[in-house]
């Protein structure tokens, strides 16, 4: 608990180690935050079995959809299944997140869609996959007032 906000940490599926054959120091997660309504901040998760049950309702979804497409593979959410989530969780709002961060030397030339369209993507997609949720793709310095919906 901070203040009147209690944090809930939840799963994630996501290896988590920085080399192929690194170690595991600790568990992937996620966080649930409520307070006036409730927020999920998945950090660097893949799409799971179970997800909807184990993060619960939420008001607002904050959904990482930079997974490269396939070359990242189910440990990450790209933009398609980053829609498929949010189908499944269902909360009056999402903001895509974790996109255009990680620009390996020489990927820019190469597939520089797979950084800059990511977002665009997500509101794409989830418009066909989560009709009823309004998603926010937001620029650097801007902010979106999320309702309550209990």
């Amino acid at each position: 608990t901070v203040g009147d906000l209690l944090v809930r940490a939840v799963p994630a599926r996501h290896d988590g180690r920085r080399l192929p054959f690194g170690p595991h120091r600790a568990p992937a997660l996620g966080y649930v935050v409520e307070g006036e309504g409730r927020t999920y901040f998945a950090g660097d998760t893949g799409l799971f079995d179970g997800m909807e049950k184990e993060v619960g309702p939420v008001d607002a979804a904050l959904l990482p959809v930079g997974g490269w497409g396939p070359y990242l593979g189910p440990d990450h959410l790209d933009a398609g299944r980053a829609a498929e989530a949010l189908a499944r969780l269902a909360p009056a709002t999402a903001v895509p997140v974790h996109y255009g961060t990680y620009w390996p030397i020489g990927m820019d030339g190469v597939r520089p869609h797979e950084f800059h369209t990511p977002g665009d993507e997500f509101v794409r997609l989830s418009a066909l996959r989560a009709p009823g949720v309004a998603v926010h793709r937001l620029g650097h310095g801007e902010s979106v007032r999320v309702g309550v919906a209990r």
